[in-house]
């Protein structure tokens, strides 16, 4: 049987919808990076400030060192050699004189290559390798941040590319907000509240390939024939703008997306009802909420069963959405594969030679 959602009360979700509501206002913020702030399809070396601490790969050590500085913990950088959001987050955002400072003053900062056989010991003691580490806490995308307490509690996590006011959210977010119990999402709304940010003129961009309601995505009972994507945007939202201007509009994305269902909702409509992939029914307000994603566009990816196989809300270009839809297609996540390590292999054969065509034909 289909699980059905148990709405609050009707004064509780008006407070939801307003809180959402300053969120996406405070998200809708359109200072965004497009394809014009840098190629990710280029393989860009990664290099660590020398502010970074170099550490001996023992966590529980680098967090008694932070503790005796007075720090309120670490932050662990997972990268991978060749990752242009790596290389930006570094140059943009840690290049960012008044960040720096900041970072520097709270946190030691450790780079981990994500991909790494070496040896290491986690917070909690746990022998591992690098790799295995950043498979458990879940670093599927590079660059991904993991802030610890000095009692190795895990504070927060942060997948994907951060340019520096979102990631000077974060910082301010971990100032007080975290320790007060606040969400991140709850967090962002007070932000917004406060705030006399302008909105972008964007309006949701009509687009053939995106189904019309009713939206009866349940996977649950029958399988489908083909992936579903679905996209959060909602109106006033610049990096949605970007996104379909940069990144859906070209051919080659095009084309991928013709293996699959789209479905785009309104981050902000609390009406339409929608029956998700689990056979939940719930609206899109709701399941944006209920997901635990903090910006826009957002995109969600599922299998024919509907299973969900990829998720992100950080920044999106050409490269990384070709990538996020082959990985879907090509099932990589039945090797066990994170993005990432599906991504790293598409960049290997793009740089290995061709076979030439037999008889000597030129292709």
């Amino acid at each position: 049987m289909p699980r059905h959602i148990a709405y609050p009360s009707l004064l509780v979700v008006r407070i939801r919808l307003m809180l959402l509501w300053l969120a996406l206002f405070w998200l809708a913020a359109p200072s965004v990076v497009s394809a014009s702030d840098f190629d990710d399809s280029v393989l860009a070396h990664v290099a660590y400030p020398g502010w970074f601490k170099e550490s001996f790969l023992d966590l529980r050590d680098d967090l008694a060192d932070a503790q005796a500085e007075g720090k309120e913990g670490i932050m662990v950088l997972f990268t991978t050699e060749g990752c242009s959001y790596c290389a930006q987050f570094i140059r943009r955002t840690l290049g960012d004189e008044a960040i720096a400072a900041e970072v520097r003053s709270r946190f030691d900062v450790i780079g981990l290559e994500m991909f790494s056989d070496a040896e290491m010991v986690g917070p909690g003691g746990e022998p591992m390798r690098v790799k295995e580490f950043a498979e458990r806490e879940g670093a599927g995308f590079a660059p991904t941040l993991l802030f610890y307490a000095t009692n190795g509690e895990l504070l927060y996590r942060a997948i994907g590319y951060r340019d520096p006011e979102r990631f000077g959210l974060v910082l301010d977010y971990l100032e007080g907000a975290y320790d007060r119990g606040q969400s991140f999402r709850d967090f962002l709304a007070e932000r917004a509240s406060e705030s006399e940010t302008a909105r972008s003129t964007y309006r949701l961009a009509p687009d053939p390939r995106f189904g019309a309601p009713p939206y009866a995505l349940d996977r649950s009972r029958i399988a489908a024939r083909q992936p579903l994507l679905v996209i959060f945007e909602t109106d006033g939202c610049a990096g949605c703008e970007v996104f379909h201007t940069e990144v859906l509009a070209l051919p080659q994305v095009r084309r991928l997306l013709e293996g699959f269902e789209i479905v785009r909702l309104d981050a902000g409509d609390a009406e339409t009802s929608v029956l998700a992939p689990d056979g939940t029914r719930t609206t899109p307000a709701a399941w944006y909420a209920a997901s635990g994603l903090s910006h826009l566009p957002a995109l969600l990816f599922f299998e024919e069963n509907g299973r969900e196989v990829l998720r992100t809300d950080a920044l999106v270009l050409p490269r990384r959405m070709v990538n996020s839809l082959l990985y879907t297609l090509e099932r990589a996540y039945e090797k066990q594969w994170t993005y990432q390590r599906f991504a790293r292999s598409k960049a290997l054969e793009q740089r290995l030679p061709q076979p030439e065509p037999s008889g000597g034909e030129v292709p």
